[in-house]
């Protein structure tokens, strides 16, 4: 699994602003983002004792989360995905899923997942489910948009409008109610391989903002 360092601030939408121009002469809007931005929607699990949350509000060295996730409400593209945490660095795998896959998992059906024998995380996810007691907890929405530059393979979004399902996890329902998540900031995360090459690590400095450890599934939990 290869990791890859990973930075966020919580930002104001006057730096938004300056962020947005001063990216937009360096980098490039990803390729996927069309119109420059796009929205996307995760189902996130935990377990019965909310392992997942505690581990992120205690800032445990090694975790893990699992989730769903799809963009601009389609399920033709869904990924289930694990993320991963050790000594700060982050690292992610993905499977995909079909819509009806999804459903099922949604609707508590997971005997099928175990003969996903071309798809190792989806038997993982599986083990975990009937190991841990893993289960769907909570829909995460936000608008996203992402930018791109190649020296450092660097990826630097700004995540905002981030919305909860409160415990409603009828993830492919695209009237899905959701509300504002608390007073959630906007998010600024850059992700880099080796290195963060100094023209984007001067770009993203701003006056008074430090880094934060700023989860949004832990911010979506807020209303149980």
């Amino acid at each position: 699994m290869d990791y890859r360092h990973e930075l966020k601030h919580e930002i104001s939408p006057q730096d938004a602003q300056v962020l947005r121009r001063r990216l937009r002469a360096v980098a490039k809007p990803d390729p996927h983002a069309a119109g420059g931005r796009y929205f996307i929607r995760s189902l996130y699990f935990d377990s019965p004792n909310d392992r997942a949350l505690r581990e992120k509000l205690d800032g445990a060295d090694r975790r893990e989360k699992f989730r769903i996730r799809y963009y601009d409400l389609d399920p033709s593209v869904i990924h289930l995905e694990k993320k991963s945490k050790l000594h700060g660095l982050g690292a992610k795998r993905a499977a995909t899923l079909s819509a009806a896959e999804a459903q099922a998992i949604v609707d508590g059906d997971f005997g099928w997942m175990a003969a996903a024998d071309d798809r190792p995380l989806v038997q993982e996810l599986y083990g975990k489910i009937r190991g841990q007691g893993l289960r769907p907890k909570t829909i995460v929405d936000y608008t996203r948009e992402p930018f791109v530059f190649a020296p450092g393979n660097v990826r630097v979004t700004l995540d905002y409008d981030i919305r909860t399902g409160l415990r409603c996890t009828d993830f492919l329902d695209p009237h899905c109610v959701t509300v504002p998540a608390g007073d959630a900031p906007i998010i600024l995360e850059v992700k880099w391989d080796a290195y963060l090459p100094d023209l984007i690590r001067d770009l993203i400095q701003l006056e008074g903002r430090h880094a934060s450890a700023f989860s949004k599934y832990a911010q979506c939990r807020l209303y149980g």
